[in-house]
């Protein structure tokens, strides 16, 4: 019987124990010290994973990483890595003509495999993704199963557009017993919840798109099919998302053919008014649906012909906020990866979407047991869609309860309060000034850099008369990022109430620690708002406003000395360059 490991994992009682599992990541590419350009910052990572005691996470499930963790290489870990053995030298025998070349990779990668596994310490998805990468390399055949993906999505469309469905999915039968009782909008909640269970009985009928030659089922047998039972405790739970108001919701695509399914489903949420982005993966990766499918396969290009596809891999909150706000409800995304589902390895576009949507829709086993039968919590809300022994199951695991997210109109909301009062000064012959300073651009100091920042406001209170200061450091709360704080100040920043903008300089500081009756530390001495990247972003639009007011008037170091900073490292107070240092 294998041991079972303590999770959460605790770092510090057994140096052996520590090792191992310092190996484990960097076996696995997943460690972002050694790999800081592929793997997500611990800040990235919490986009998505509520992180309990600095619990590190790890993609792969409990039960495995208790096998790896043992260092037994027990049947549990043997059994996966062979079943990735089998699946690519499957794959090599159905695509490779040639004896020659089928044989030679077959050696190839059992070389490789028998390397890879030897430790014991590899994920058997990382060893699928550098088997599969080996096969893609050596053939140069870029999606493999391009051909077997297009053909699973005809045969499912194919059903979806007979009129015998059209028929089925429009008749009410007994589906409601009475409508005496019932309001009109009860009756039309009642009718969209009917519509919408009956699309998700459908993911439970692969031998629609995987038999080779499906025929329509008769009427009768698709009126049989949306009496599919739901196990679970998720639809209940997707049932609430789908009367709610417009909520953004994150859908994680699987495989092809239930693809098609899912955007049926995916399309009858857009028409009640939610934004749904679609997730699939960057290239190809056996038969899970990727970006080049959507572009390629006739049928997908047809489904996506209205939807927003969003390219950038490093979106900022700002940015992503105004996408949403477009008058499109479908958009697509691609989760930066060619691999089962690794939140370590995504881009920063999907983290970042990650932690702005309301929820998350996960597809299929493999993303069931990553997010729901993982011990890890996230930052919203899991729902996964699962074919499973035949049986449809959607299960839910609510998000963290400790996590605070700040949506765009809570933020909007705090900017108009400002706003107000700028509004209110100005009426009482107030001048209004702005102070940019330093608050998280020296890491670990936002508590020393809101009090300085405080003392020195203070400071220019008691020297001038009728002034109305925009101290930044009261707004700043626990769960704010950097994103948040620019997203809301710029609201604020572009109103056009500013008199004075005034940017921290260095005496500011001084004098600051001089009114604390300190002496300035050595972390603090010589900083200035050039030192902050928040400043330098707002520097920038503090030009911008100055253009379109003249009047308003710009204290502090000069525009040119606003060079050191550009972006702030993902999800950090602080900038990119601090953060890679």
């Amino acid at each position: 019987m294998e041991d079972k490991i303590n999770i959460p994992v605790r770092m510090g009682k057994s140096p052996d124990f520590d090792a191992w599992f310092t190996s484990f990541f960097l076996k696995n590419h997943i460690d972002p010290f050694a790999y800081p350009t592929k793997v997500g910052s611990r800040e990235q990572v919490e986009f998505m994973v509520y992180p309990e005691n600095g619990e590190r996470y790890y993609p792969c499930s409990d039960k495995m990483f208790n096998a790896i963790m043992s260092r037994k290489y027990p049947p549990h870990l043997k059994n996966h890595y062979e079943q990735v053995f089998d699946k690519i030298i499957a794959l090599i025998d159905e695509l490779i003509d040639s004896e020659y070349n089928k044989q030679f990779l077959k050696t190839l990668v059992k070389i490789k495999y028998d390397d890879e596994i030897r430790t014991g310490l590899l994920i058997p998805s990382r060893l699928e993704k550098r088997l599969y990468t080996i096969f893609l390399s050596r053939t140069h055949i870029e999606n493999p199963y391009s051909a077997e993906k297009r053909a699973t999505n005809k045969k499912i469309k194919k059903f979806l557009n007979s009129e015998t469905f059209k028929k089925a999915l429009n008749q009410i039968g007994d589906s409601v017993q009475t409508i005496e009782d019932l309001t009109l909008v009860e009756l039309r909640e009642k009718i969209k919840a009917i519509e919408f269970q009956r699309l998700l009985t459908l993911v439970a009928q692969d031998n629609l798109w995987t038999h080779e030659n499906p025929k329509i089922p008769p009427l009768a047998q698709i009126k049989e099919i949306f009496k599919t039972p739901i196990r679970g405790n998720g639809f209940s739970k997707l049932l609430q998302i789908l009367q709610a108001k417009k909520q953004k919701i994150l859908w994680l695509a699987d495989e092809s053919g239930e693809i098609i399914v899912d955007l049926t489903i995916i399309k009858f949420m857009a028409e009640l008014g939610h934004a749904v982005i679609f997730a699939v993966k960057e290239a190809p990766f056996f038969k899970k649906v990727c970006l080049a499918d959507t572009r390629t396969d006739p049928i997908l290009v047809k489904e996506f012909e209205t939807a927003h596809f969003i390219h950038e891999k490093t979106i900022s909150k700002n940015n992503l906020v105004k996408l949403l706000k477009h008058d499109k409800n479908i958009y697509v995304v691609s989760d930066g990866t060619s691999e089962d589902l690794n939140l370590l390895l995504v881009s920063t576009t999907f983290s970042r979407i990650f932690k702005e949507v309301d929820c998350v829709v996960s597809r299929g086993e493999t993303q069931k047991k990553r997010l729901i039968d993982s011990h890890f919590q996230f930052t919203q809300d899991i729902i996964n869609i699962s074919l499973e022994k035949k049986a449809l199951t959607v299960t839910y695991k609510p998000r963290h309860p400790d996590f605070i997210q700040f949506s765009h109109e809570q933020l909007e909301e705090v900017a108009n309060k400002i706003i107000d009062e700028m509004k209110t000064a100005r009426k009482k012959g107030m001048t209004v000034m702005f102070y940019s300073g330093i608050i998280g651009s020296i890491p670990g100091k936002i508590d020393v850099a809101k009090k300085i920042m405080s003392t020195f406001i203070d400071h220019l209170y008691q020297q001038s008369a009728d002034l109305f200061i925009i101290n930044p450091s009261k707004y700043y709360e626990p769960g704010m990022d950097a994103d948040d704080l620019m997203y809301m100040w710029e609201i604020v920043q572009r109103s056009t109430y500013i008199d004075i903008w005034r940017f921290q300089t260095s005496d500011d500081i001084s004098e600051s620690f001089s009114l604390l009756n300190k002496k300035v530390p050595p972390e603090w001495i010589g900083k200035d708002s050039t030192y902050s990247t928040g400043c330098t972003k707002e520097m920038r639009i503090a030009r911008d406003v100055q253009k379109k007011n003249p009047e308003m008037q710009l204290i502090g170091p000069s525009w040119d000395k606003f060079m050191r900073r550009n972006e702030y490292g993902v999800g950090s107070m602080y900038d990119q360059r601090l953060a890679d240092s």
